[in-house]
């Protein structure tokens, strides 16, 4: 069943003509878990971040490939943004309209302010596709990576490639 944020997300990609195709899958909540339903899926895979610096008024989502592991002190440096701790998700559910699990690029469909700003894995720039969760967290959705860069682009946030 597809919910009415993921219908959000699937209007602005056919406003933006972006094809991509969904896969459906039990609900996971983090990449292990999901890397069983993963296995026939082609594309780089991908964990997203949601950060905060101390004094809360500056958020990141960061979005890595997969098999990499973040370390918030480097990332703080190379961001100048000050000591970097997990969002909460009070702050997830306000900046991106998403739950914990769901936690994808796609949320800043939510982001109205454009406050959010987005961290990405040079690694993912040099993919064909790439797979995120559409705003829930019980389908993936496959799309190339310059549809990707297409509908950040449309989103007017932020982004910057580490």
């Amino acid at each position: 069943m597809i919910t009415e944020s993921e219908q959000k997300l699937y209007d602005v990609f056919d406003e933006l003509g972006i094809e991509y195709t969904r896969y459906e899958h039990p609900p996971v909540y983090t990449v292990e878990e999901a890397q069983q339903y993963w296995k026939d899926i082609q594309g780089a895979h991908a964990k997203n971040l949601f950060l905060r610096n101390n004094k809360g008024n500056r958020h990141y989502l960061v979005v890595l490939e997969q098999s990499k592991s973040a370390d918030l002190k480097d990332l703080s440096a190379k961001l100048a943004s000050g000591k970097l701790s997990f969002a909460s998700e009070r702050r997830l559910q306000e900046h991106l309209g998403l739950d914990t699990g769901a936690v994808s690029p796609f949320g800043i469909i939510n982001d109205d302010k454009k406050a959010v700003i987005l961290v990405i894995d040079r690694a993912l720039q040099k993919q064909d596709s790439v797979n995120f969760h559409p705003n829930v967290n019980t389908a993936t959705v496959n799309l190339s990576f310059k549809d990707f860069e297409k509908f950040l682009k449309h989103s007017g946030n932020q982004v910057i490639y580490i």
